[in-house]
């Protein structure tokens, strides 16, 4: 599953390698790698993949879910549709606390004592995916996890999940997908060290040269 998702999402550029020309984050961080897996969603073939692999993951890892929470925004989609595909109940958790109406920010009925598992696109360094997790414990929820689609394997998002008790199980990863773009022939062979070198250490530019 993990080659065939890389596959995917490298054929839709919703995984997008430029070792040659890094692009630069919002951080400022030069990066080899660009990820929108909102392309997914344009994609018919590759979403019936992604969301068939997700439910999938939950039926495997999560037996005991009972809602899924996507993360806002790119994981309300993905959450729906697993959701549909499973026959479970889903919501989502917004950025931030609505300031209007009830002022919601977990969407979608969620009681206390429930098992949820949080759907998300993407893990790097896995902050915004811990904000979800802790809004839904402190609303009473029991998070069994994340299913997401792609994670880096950052060691700062490693070390963020772990701090925070949770578990994720992603359809495919950095290392997988560099291996593969390398054997489709989307990168060189060569490039692989540098895509690792920046996963290990992004603030580190030293494998731009």
């Amino acid at each position: 599953m993990e080659k065939n998702i890389a596959k995917d999402l490298l054929s839709i550029k919703a995984v997008f390698f430029r070792p040659e020309e890094p692009f630069i984050w919002a951080s400022g961080i030069k990066s080899p790698v660009y990820c929108d897996n909102r392309l997914t969603l344009t994609a018919p073939e590759v979403r019936n993949d992604i969301e068939n692999g997700l439910a999938e993951i939950i039926k495997k890892y999560y037996p005991e879910a009972e809602v899924l929470m996507g993360t806002s925004t790119a994981g309300i989609a993905h959450a729906a549709i697993t959701g549909h595909i499973l026959g479970m109940p889903m919501g989502y958790v917004r950025s931030g606390a609505k300031d209007h109406g009830r002022q919601n920010q977990i969407e979608g009925k969620l009681e206390k004592g429930q098992k949820v598992v949080v759907i998300e696109d993407l893990i790097s360094t896995g902050g915004s995916v811990i904000e979800v997790v802790n809004v839904l414990r402190d609303a009473g929820a029991e998070v069994l996890g994340i299913a997401s689609i792609f994670t880096y394997g950052m060691k700062k998002g490693i070390e963020r999940l772990k701090e925070a008790g949770v578990k994720n199980i992603s359809l495919t990863n950095f290392d997988v997908i560099a291996e593969v773009a390398a054997e489709e022939g989307y990168i060189k062979p060569e490039d692989i060290k540098k895509l690792i070198a920046f996963r290990d250490n992004p603030s580190d530019e030293s494998w731009i040269v």
